[in-house]
């Protein structure tokens, strides 16, 4: 019998878990009952107040949400903006630098989220970057050395994945910080696969940018992404993907050219996702409550029960057997694993498939450890039964 977990006792504020066996907050945390709340808060705000929302509660939102996420990192106040998406996060950094040789060069490994890799090859090369692609040996780690030599003085920008999607290797981001600082690179770490669930102190590690969601380990939800830029930096560059938001006096309606407020407001474009604010408030208000140290202590314990019960059963693992370099998540490669995780689904644990990887299983810690043995029982069994023949037909989009 498993010792006593204090974390479970936030089990009850996620309601799906009533019905499911969740084990993919990789993809989509479990949402807060207090989520539904904010989001009819909002409807009730929009619905009574008309637009006078904007300037009783919506216009500062940003702020306060951004400067909320920011205390899970180490974040000082009015350095996080909030964006729709990574990918716009990135795109918003890429534009406050110009690319010009001898220091145009990208560095990023092979290994990255491809929304990412497809922004740096098409929008930074069109703006004149050379594109550095450090290949994966085995297609789960990516060896810290060969991150280090392909950083040097040519070298503007180093986007990196601070746990890689695919595999949950943790790149080693401070030997990474280190060096590119000593060759005046700039870090944007992607810690979309980390804060939440992998403790991450920006300014312990130094780096220029982080960027992540509240999507995934922050149970926010979609559309609720964060950019931190180093204090230092954050009032010097000055972004050209910019919009009103990023104006000090954005009611004066001014034309071009453009005069750029100071803050985390500098960092913003148009018009924010109001509705997506709501919605992400209340997931990393549990997360802080719950404490990532111990979120990350339970994380390597069940990941590593993952990871011995999958072997014991000789299914393949793709995710790193060092737990200092293992993120959250567990991918186990078995025959037809596509059509096993849709019989997975059938069942009510709630997985993910993915080419090159498996199926991806993410304990968080609102999971017990039966659901983890469950998962692995259940993909025995699938695969012993032949249970997973009857989805072979099914075709989707999403995996």
């Amino acid at each position: 019998m498993s010792p006593p977990d204090p974390l479970l006792r936030f089990r009850s504020r996620f309601p799906i878990l009533g019905s499911t066996t969740y084990l993919i907050s990789n993809s989509l945390g479990a949402m807060p009952a207090e989520a539904e709340a904010d989001l009819l808060a909002y409807a009730r705000t929009w619905k009574t107040r008309g637009v006078r929302a904007w300037a009783e509660t919506w216009w500062e939102l940003a702020r306060e949400v951004g400067d909320q996420i920011g205390t899970l990192f180490g974040a000082p106040k009015d350095t996080v903006s909030m964006h729709q998406n990574v990918t716009i996060a990135e795109a918003v950094v890429t534009s406050a630098f110009e690319f010009r040789a001898p220091r145009n060069r990208v560095v990023y490994s092979s290994m990255n989220f491809p929304s990412v890799r497809y922004l740096y090859d098409r929008f930074a090369r069109a703006r004149g970057a050379e594109i550095v692609e450090v290949p994966s040996p085995d297609g789960v780690t990516v060896p810290t050395e060969a991150m280090l030599a392909a950083i040097d003085e040519r070298t503007l920008l180093v986007p990196i994945s601070h746990v890689l999607f695919q595999s949950s290797y943790v790149q080693d981001a401070a030997a990474i910080c280190a060096k590119a600082k000593a060759v005046g690179a700039h870090v944007v770490l992607d810690a979309f696969q980390s804060v939440g669930t992998v403790p991450v102190d920006v300014g312990a590690l130094g780096c220029s940018f982080l960027i992540g969601g509240t999507l995934k380990w922050l149970c926010g939800g979609p559309g609720g992404a964060f950019l931190y830029v180093r204090p230092d930096l954050r009032d010097r560059l000055a972004p050209t993907l910019t919009g009103w938001m990023a104006h000090p006096e954005p009611f004066a309606f001014e034309g071009p050219p453009m005069r750029y407020t100071t803050g985390a407001y500098r960092w913003m474009n148009g018009t924010p996702a109001v509705a997506s604010l709501y919605a992400c408030r209340a997931g990393p208000k549990i997360v802080a409550e719950a404490g990532v140290a111990a979120i990350r202590e339970k994380s390597v314990r069940q990941t590593a029960r993952l990871v011995e019960a999958a072997l014991a059963r000789g299914f393949s693992v793709r995710a790193p057997m060092d737990p200092a370099r293992r993120g959250g998540t567990v991918a186990v490669d078995v025959p037809h694993a596509k059509y096993v995780k849709f019989e997975l689904l059938a069942r009510e644990v709630i997985v993910d498939y993915r080419p090159g990887a498996g199926i991806r299983i993410s304990p968080h810690f609102y999971t017990s450890d039966e659901e983890c043995d469950r998962a692995v029982a259940e993909i025995d069994d699938i695969l012993r039964t032949g249970a997973w023949r009857k989805h072979e037909t099914v075709r989707t989009v999403v995996t």
